[in-house]
């Protein structure tokens, strides 16, 4: 019986309903190609420590000052998960508390600037994230926002336009980081910029992370005052965040975290976060960040071999986003047909995009979870086939379940580690 199996006889028997809603999720799992480049696929092990019971433990505080007595073990627990983040990134401090990568943003602005100073970040069109400034987020809201972009020319990162805007509105924070970047950052260029201007630069990895970690991303510990990620796309991890720093700004990081942003950690996250972060030290692990990035480019090339048209001509790292104005079609309406082919993609803006952001102009995919699963080189050409024939033939049911036929065999022959 496997780990999935366990976990729903008990459940079963406390709570028939929901656990067939679950039941229900693990197949549309199993069956369905993830290339939402946000998700992946925790281990057994991931998923043992987050669901048990040190999910009874409350420990406010940080380990050795706690507000609660009983906390001797979940102290070791979390001072391990921070030894291990500060190993792995080559980092000074780690604090493992922040529920989730806006969490963990929102602590990491509270320990560098103060309400109302202005921050420079990438402009959500143009892939950054919505923490970064959005007015609908509070980082739009507590700060004066201000925006850089991508050349309309190559759709990358000019590091020149970047250092103007960078003197045009002297930020007290420049935002590097993105959701929807399919190319690497120049931290060190960054770093230079915020410096020039008296900016404190914050790195948000939440993307990346795995892909820093295995060594196929430039790292920005390095150059930053504050690094923050999360645990559960690329570094394959329980659902969380983390930040990084300097030892010099550990005080004011734990302080903005607890109490400023939040209450009690989530211990039984915690606990998730050690054990991704002790995967990573593993032999098994070495090369998975590379086969991320090999497969990503390889799908790349395989989707513009089939006519379609990728922002920027490809991609650095583990995503990618088709354009589909030269095709007319919308985000959302290639998002549902891949849904009912058991592909699962997400619409999302692009630079420049004229359309609505309810119904933009793009698809955002990538290779995290496919990897994860253990296909390469072959699968990602059967898989760029597959993503064609249905764009290129969006309405055509005959061609709609041939490709959920196929998407389900690819599933099949690389099955999650549950069953």
């Amino acid at each position: 019986m496997g780990i999935a199996a366990e976990r729903l006889d008990v459940l079963r028997r406390a709570d028939p309903e929901l656990a067939s809603l679950m039941s229900a999720e693990l197949d549309r799992q199993q069956y369905t190609l993830e290339l939402i480049p946000s998700e992946n696929v925790a281990s057994p092990a991931v998923l043992e420590a987050v669901g048990s019971w040190l999910t009874n433990k409350y420990a406010e505080g940080t380990p050795g000052k706690r507000y609660y007595g009983g906390c001797e073990f979940v102290d070791q627990i979390e001072a391990l998960a921070q030894q291990r983040a500060c190993a792995l990134f080559s980092a000074e401090h780690a604090n493992v508390q922040p529920h989730c990568g806006s969490s963990a943003n929102l602590a990491a602005y509270m320990a560098i600037c103060k309400p109302g100073d202005t921050i420079l970040g990438m402009d959500l069109s143009h892939g950054g994230h919505l923490t970064h400034g959005s007015p609908v987020s509070f980082s739009g809201i507590f700060y004066h926002a201000e925006f850089y972009g991508v050349s309309r020319d190559t759709e990358q990162l000019d590091y020149e336009e970047v250092r103007r805007r960078a003197q045009e509105v002297r930020p007290q924070v420049l935002v590097a980081g993105a959701s929807a970047y399919p190319r690497v950052f120049d931290f060190k260029a960054l770093a230079e910029i915020a410096q020039e201007v008296g900016a404190r630069l914050l790195v948000d990895m939440a993307h990346f992370a795995g892909l820093v970690a295995g060594g196929a991303h430039p790292s920005p510990v390095p150059y930053a005052d504050v690094v923050t990620l999360t645990t559960h796309k690329t570094l394959r991890g329980p659902w969380g965040g983390m930040i990084l720093c300097p030892e010099e700004r550990a005080k004011e990081v734990d302080k903005a975290v607890f109490p400023g942003a939040q209450g009690g950690p989530l211990l039984h996250a915690i606990a998730g976060k050690a054990v991704a972060l002790h995967a990573w030290a593993q032999p098994e692990m070495q090369g998975y960040a590379q086969r991320v990035v090999a497969n990503a480019k390889r799908l790349a090339d395989g989707l513009m071999s089939e006519g379609l048209r990728l922002v920027s001509g490809g991609t650095d790292n583990h995503l990618m986003l088709i354009d589909l104005r030269p095709l007319q079609l919308t985000g959302r309406q290639v998002q549902e047909a891949f849904d009912r082919a058991h592909v699962t993609v997400n619409r999302n803006s692009i630079p420049f995009d004229e359309a609505s952001k309810f119904n933009p102009s793009g698809i955002r995919l990538g290779t995290p979870a496919v990897t994860t699963r253990g296909m390469g080189p072959g699968e990602m050409d059967e898989i760029a086939h597959l993503i064609a024939q249905l764009i290129h033939h969006l309405g055509d049911e005959a061609v709609a379940e041939e490709v959920a036929g196929r998407a389900r065999a690819l599933c099949e022959a690389y099955p999650l580690p549950y069953s």
